[in-house]
């Protein structure tokens, strides 16, 4: 005859899940419930005021976004993790963005997609509990589903909203990825931490494209990151100008924020750069072809744009570099391009090479 099964000590089984975490690689740990009552309310004003844009994905599924238990059922809490990404050189950030002959890409993007990489880990994270407690309910996320992470990391204590709309926190900044295991397990539940934004606006004010346009609200139909991965087709030319060489992605709040100081150094060897892609020449990678670019972005996020945007995104680049024949020889190799969007944004950026070109030589309008 068998015994009973010893019941759970949930406040326990808390404390070892934000230890074990630790030992998975993970920086920070929360729980919290799946009331999303607030944030549910901050949706549908994005959503009334079109501020997500062409992500009408975001509409469609907005009522799973805010119930955890429907996106899978019997969910009682989420435990709410973040993994650092920052790179040991993300100082040297700056100096690709003020150098434009070199593209910027995103930090989170230069290494391995963190989408499946994470979600492995939370596999393996989520067995190790089962093989410590026994059979329970769960399912692990990671930017994969219809789910408000940075909500519910903020509930979970791992961090508060900055008025950029990132989940920041005291000890890591905002250079992290969230993962999440909804569960069923009736664990107690963190304490939100307070807003430590106080009166500052670095983020509000530098951002390219005016795209913060209150504090803590965001239109992304402005935001670099939105228009060169997101959005595809043809990108507004009063905007094109703003985007510097910021070809996948954009940074600049994170950059300026006070509180990245205290950002950690990630130290998982699949976040490293690929490729030289932390400094590459815009030019190098504008040569690249459909089969080169597959080949270079296997197992990356920076997949996700697609070679069309990828040459979009690099034509208005060189269209805001400074004048130089090797820039211009190098956009006519797009001018026969089969995508009409390449085409036109190629176009756009010869005009703004030969504007230059004429200004530098004194040549009036």
């Amino acid at each position: 005859m068998s015994l009973p099964a010893a019941p759970i000590d949930y406040a326990k089984l808390a404390a070892n899940i934000k230890r074990w975490a630790r030992e998975f690689g993970f920086a920070d740990a929360g729980i919290t419930d799946i009331d999303l009552g607030d944030a549910a309310e901050g949706l549908r004003a994005f959503l009334a005021a079109g501020h997500h844009g062409d992500m009408h994905w975001l509409d469609e599924r907005a009522h799973l976004r805010t119930h955890p238990d429907e996106l899978h059922p019997g969910t009682l809490r989420v435990i709410s993790l973040r993994m650092d990404y920052a790179p040991p050189d993300i100082k040297n950030a700056w100096d690709v963005l003020r150098d434009d002959g070199r593209a910027y890409i995103s930090r989170y993007s230069l290494g391995r997609d963190y989408h499946r990489m994470i979600r492995r880990r939370l596999q393996r994270f989520a067995d190790h509990i089962q093989s410590s407690i026994g059979h329970f309910g769960y399912r692990v996320f990671c930017d994969s589903a219809p789910i408000m992470e940075k909500p519910l990391a903020q509930k979970a204590g791992l961090g508060w909203r900055g008025k950029h709309t990132l989940t920041l926190s005291r000890s890591g900044g905002s250079y992290f990825f969230l993962g999440e295991i909804l569960t069923d397990l009736p664990l107690p539940i963190d304490a939100p931490v307070p807003n430590h934004c106080g009166s500052c606006t670095r983020c509000i004010d530098i951002c390219p494209t005016a795209a913060i346009i209150a504090p803590y609200k965001l239109d992304a139909r402005r935001c670099i990151t939105y228009l060169n991965i997101e959005h595809k087709g043809s990108i507004d030319p009063e905007l094109r100008p703003l985007m510097g060489n910021r070809i996948f992605g954009c940074d600049d709040c994170q950059l300026i924020c006070p509180w990245n100081k205290y950002a950690k150094v990630t130290v998982e060897p699949d976040f490293a750069s690929r490729h030289g892609l932390d400094h590459a020449r815009l030019i190098d990678l504008f040569g690249w072809n459909e089969a080169t670019y597959l080949d270079k972005t296997e197992g990356m996020a920076l997949r996700r744009a697609g070679h069309e945007s990828w040459l979009r995104n690099i034509a208005i680049a060189l269209g805001n570099a400074a004048y130089a024949q090797a820039v211009v020889d190098a956009l006519n190799t797009r001018l026969d391009h089969p995508s009409e969007v390449v085409r036109e944004h190629v176009q756009w950026a010869l005009a703004q090479q030969e504007e230059k070109r004429r200004k530098a030589n004194g040549i009036l309008p």
